[in-house]
């Protein structure tokens, strides 16, 4: 089996997962498909996906990231979030049908001693790179890999002192490497639905919630990439002490790339995804992170 073959299986996988565990996945396919917006669920194009990872050895992106660079992906541009201690990269897919990969990492070093401590108690169980004792070319090998723990199952007091400095510490803590998000292409969309403004009314009329962090509409300053998400659904969550509490899960994200001016004059059945506002926007990602936080699931 080829790699573009591995992969397609691999993200297989990851959507199949992911849609088990985020309702709003299926929900807003379903409303798609009954407003004839989509025939099926393969006339979605996906925009890209996302994960989070934690900033210590063994871990964090120069690791995870190797599992996409086996495939065909090209690291490119670099972004940082200094309110959230974050750093991230996007990865630019070997082909056009493949979506854009976003990986996020948090600066542990940057928090504070307690925290610190806290996530060190459970990564310090990998003792080294995970990714590299595993076959890539062995679907079943990754796919296991990206759908299991790296570390124990925290308790609920670890969980809540992290949520209290870094929400995003607390969601990789306890959710390890599910996927975050997937991202549908709203601007490949039909005529009414094809741009996020539109798209959002739609949303919000079959009763799906926005995060509303920085406007429903998160857009770029050259006005070339257009964002919003849905907020994270709630999971009932287990801690190792047996105590249950509803946390936040993943989420659905929709992005709007407009034509680059260059290619204004293009027809719209010739426009491929080149001639589009490629990569993504730091300021944008800054307000989506936060739907998986407590000021948007009110949790």
């Amino acid at each position: 089996m080829d790699r573009i073959k591995i992969l397609d299986c691999v993200l297989d996988g990851l959507m199949n997962r992911y849609k088990q565990r985020v309702p709003d996945v299926e929900g807003i396919l379903s409303a798609m498909r009954n407003e004839q917006i989509i025939k099926d669920d393969d006339a979605i194009e996906n925009d890209h996906i996302a994960f989070r990872t934690i900033g210590v050895p063994h871990l964090g992106i120069q690791s995870f990231e190797k599992i996409f660079t086996h495939y065909g992906y090209e690291k490119r541009d670099y972004y940082h979030f200094p309110s959230k201690k974050l750093d991230a990269y996007w990865y630019a897919p070997p082909t056009d049908k493949h979506p854009r990969v976003f990986i996020s990492e948090l600066r542990v070093n940057e928090l504070s001693h307690t925290a610190q401590t806290i996530i060190r108690s459970y990564t310090a169980e990998v003792k080294s790179d995970p990714v590299d004792k595993l076959d890539l070319n062995d679907v079943q090998v990754v796919d296991q890999f990206l759908h299991s723990p790296l570390w124990r199952v925290p308790t609920l007091e670890d969980y809540n002192n992290l949520a209290n400095e870094s929400e995003y510490a607390s969601w990789v803590i306890y959710n390890r490497y599910y996927l975050n998000h997937f991202t549908i292409s709203i601007h490949n969309l039909p005529k009414g639905y094809n741009d996020i403004a539109s798209f959002n009314r739609f949303l919000e009329r079959h009763g799906f919630k926005l995060n509303t962090s920085g406007g429903k509409i998160k857009t770029s300053p050259d006005g070339g990439l257009l964002q919003s998400a849905t907020v994270a659904e709630m999971i009932e969550a287990t801690f190792a002490d047996g105590q249950q509490q509803k946390i936040s899960g993943s989420y659905v994200e929709f992005a709007e790339r407009r034509v680059l001016p260059e290619y204004a004059d293009l027809p719209a059945d010739q426009l491929k995804r080149h001639h589009r506002r490629d990569g993504f926007e730091a300021n944008n990602a800054d307000k989506i992170f936060e739907s998986t936080y407590r000021s948007q699931t009110k949790s």
